[in-house]
């Protein structure tokens, strides 16, 4: 009788279940069925003659075994997606499928035409842009849920390495309808209602950090709403809430039909980098490679 073998499905499986501590979560993740998952675990565990999780209600914890193995599980992984891409590569064909994350400004108004110029370059390439904010695509890297992502801030913490991709002007806006004048001082900033993005998010980081360099801080501000996504500030902008530091390529519509103004602050030039996060320890599939190669000449300006 043959021994059963340890197939690539098991390892993809234990990957995807080690990471997400959820038989579920993993299901959801690959597209199949709880059940299915188990099965595959369960095999994978009498392979090895070991436990790899140990079932704790409905919560999971990997076993000393599965520690063992999740490193050299994604090793393997690795060197079947890199033979893959080599063999296509020797006939001239790129393809396979490019997973970028990136948080809101450069995922929504950079990205989509770097990849609409790639993939018209490159038919058989296919993209998925997850879009989350700058922290979350940093640790996403720094966890190899993701090969790639561009954000709006170096976040401190995470082990990734940041390159400049593309620079961007922040702009102080407010609603068509707001009297406040076209240019004021950073005292009449701070007594103005103020929209700000939650933390985590690259734009806030960069407010921050401008702030801090005019010996500011956002506890000297009139915070009158905290906001998850861009578009929200903007349409509270509009809706006359408050003011608000935004990217010039978030609002540039905005700007051009009359819907938002734009206010100067005496004294304060609002430039920021976008960065590309990639993983000191991952080795790029080659159509990955090819599409880095092609962000860094890159130089995207408002």
């Amino acid at each position: 009788m043959r021994e059963p073998t340890i197939e690539t499905r098991h390892l993809q499986i234990f990957v995807a279940v080690y990471k997400t501590k959820s038989f579920t979560k993993a299901a959801e993740q690959l597209y199949t069925s709880q059940p299915t998952v188990s099965e595959h675990i369960q095999n994978l565990e009498a392979r090895l003659n070991c436990r790899l999780f140990d079932r704790l209600g409905r919560k999971i914890l990997p076993t000393a075994e599965a520690e063992m193995l999740f490193p050299r599980a994604m090793a393997i992984l690795d060197d079947l997606r890199r033979l893959e891409e080599d063999i296509t590569a020797t006939g001239n064909i790129m393809s396979g499928e490019l997973i970028i994350g990136a948080s809101t400004i450069p995922g929504a108004y950079i990205l989509p035409k770097i990849a609409a110029a790639f993939k018209n370059e490159f038919p058989a390439v296919s993209f998925e842009i997850r879009i989350s904010d700058s922290a979350g695509i940093a640790e996403a890297v720094a966890d190899n849920d993701l090969l790639i992502g561009v954000v709006g801030a170096k976040i401190p913490g995470p082990k990734v390495h940041y390159r400049p991709f593309a620079e961007d002007q922040l702009i102080l806006a407010a609603a068509v309808a707001n009297p406040v004048p076209a240019q004021i001082t950073m005292a009449e900033l701070c007594t103005l209602p103020f929209i700000i993005r939650e933390r985590g998010s690259g734009t806030r980081k960069s407010i921050e950090t401008l702030l801090s360099r005019q010996h500011y801080s956002l506890d000297q501000f009139n915070i009158c709403a905290t906001l998850g996504s861009s578009a929200a500030v903007k349409e509270a902008i509009k809706a006359d809430l408050g003011v608000s530091v935004v990217s010039r390529h978030a609002v540039s519509d905005e700007l051009a039909y009359g819907t938002i103004k734009e206010i100067e602050v005496t004294g304060m030039t609002m430039q920021r980098s976008f960065f590309i996060v990639t993983s000191p320890k991952r080795t790029l599939p080659n159509h990955y490679q090819v599409f880095l190669d092609r962000l860094l000449p890159n130089q995207v300006t408002s």
